[in-house]
């Protein structure tokens, strides 16, 4: 499986196999904590070979520096089908997040495990604006 977007934004919607993000961002900013994010969107597009078929398990952790969660895990299974006149397909996931909150200024990451293997990881820093 190959990568191709993983993002964390103000919103994304797939249309029809078609990816749309808004607001691409690694940086919260707040005047006081706790800092509470209205509204986010975790988007992922996964380019998976025909060899890859089937279920895959898909885990998103939202940690702090410290390795504790900030929410619980976020998890999925996809059943990816590929027709016979493709190599490839491209499959499009969309976490949307509400009332995101952070209970202090620092930096915090966003991993991402796909059949329980470490794949990839976005910072995200809560900014103390002054």
């Amino acid at each position: 499986m190959h990568i191709e977007i993983f993002a964390l934004c103000d919103s994304a919607a797939d249309y029809g196999g078609k990816l749309s993000l808004l607001g691409a961002f690694d940086g919260i900013f707040s005047r006081e904590a706790p800092v509470v994010q209205a509204h986010c969107a975790v988007a992922l597009r996964l380019r998976v070979a025909k060899v890859e078929e089937g279920r895959h398990h898909i885990r998103y952790n939202l940690i702090d520096p410290d390795g504790k969660l900030v929410v619980p895990s976020i998890e999925a299974n996809v059943d990816v089908k590929i027709p016979e006149h493709r190599e490839s397909v491209a499959i499009n996931l969309i976490v949307n997040l509400q009332q995101l909150k952070f209970e202090r200024f620092d930096r915090f990451t966003l991993d991402l495990a796909i059949d329980g293997r470490q794949e990839a990881s976005l910072p995200v820093s809560v900014v103390q604006r002054k």
